[in-house]
């Protein structure tokens, strides 16, 4: 009985895998095929033709540019206030905290669609229409519920004796803080900081319908370059354009892993 499950959970685990990896393989074998096509092709010749097509794109550069400041900028914020509006809620001991932290989940699963047309009314009325700072103003306030609740989890794990010994020892609450709490809370800080960043980067909706300038557009929508009026479609630089575009979250997590991995041995160390 065990080995007709394990069979049937393997066999689902092969399916999953090769619904993502044929995808996949279409985009990495596209973006070297300058004739590409919907179909998987190995290309006759493999050429970078279509990665200079799109590195050489200033337009698209100025995507990929937007979309660093955008999603860096919202990743820092949300860090930054997480971090403020999550310490009291772990460590004052308040008789609604555990209502608030729960009303940020729930709001955690509002859909964004719900909201932005009153949204869109309010950046009229308030001239924020078509600018980046409003949407980063935007973004941060829709990651911070996430935010916070990932982040005061995180601090509970973090001893109390720890801060009460730095205090005896004649450190401040912001000295115990920034030596005591945030070197253990680095696994914390790094998972906010990558989510949001990711959850960022991958944004179409939300720029779409707040910036108009073409200048101010970030990569995520800037995709539209690639869909011709015709309705053409030209997939090689699409290909090209989708590899350079998952680079950066990728590149962020392999390096954020190793001090998130530390950060969690230093946890467990302060808690033994």
């Amino acid at each position: 009985m065990k080995t007709r499950k394990n069979i049937f959970q393997n066999a689902v685990l092969i399916l999953i895998g090769v619904g993502f990896l044929v995808p996949m393989l279409w985009i990495v074998l596209g973006s070297f095929n300058p004739e590409a096509s919907q179909s998987i092709t190995i290309p006759k010749h493999f050429s970078v033709k279509n990665y200079a097509m799109v590195i050489s794109d200033m337009s698209i550069l100025q995507g990929f540019f937007m979309s660093f400041v955008i999603a860096g900028a919202q990743s820092l914020l949300v860090v930054i206030i997480s971090l403020s509006a999550a310490y009291p809620l772990s460590r004052f001991g308040l008789k609604r905290a555990q209502t608030i932290t729960f009303s940020l989940l729930f709001l955690t699963a509002i859909p964004m669609t719900a909201v932005m047309v009153p949204v869109y009314q309010q950046f009229i009325m308030m001239g924020l229409v078509d600018s980046v700072f409003g949407t980063i103003l935007f973004m941060t306030t829709t990651g911070l519920p996430y935010g916070i609740w990932m982040t005061k989890n995180f601090l509970d794990t973090v001893s109390v004796e720890l801060e009460e010994a730095a205090w005896i020892d004649g450190c401040s609450t912001f000295q115990s803080v920034t030596k005591i709490v945030l070197p253990l809370m680095k696994p914390g800080i790094f998972t906010v900081s990558i989510y949001t960043f990711v959850r960022s980067w991958g944004n179409f909706f939300v720029p779409f319908i707040l910036l108009q300038s073409s200048s101010k557009l970030p990569a995520a929508v800037k995709i539209y370059r690639f869909f011709g009026d015709r309705g053409e479609v030209y997939f090689g630089p699409l290909c090209a354009y989708a590899i350079l575009y998952m680079f950066p979250a990728v590149l962020l997590y392999s390096f954020a892993q190793n001090y998130m991995s530390k950060g969690f041995a230093m946890t467990g160390a302060a808690k033994g």
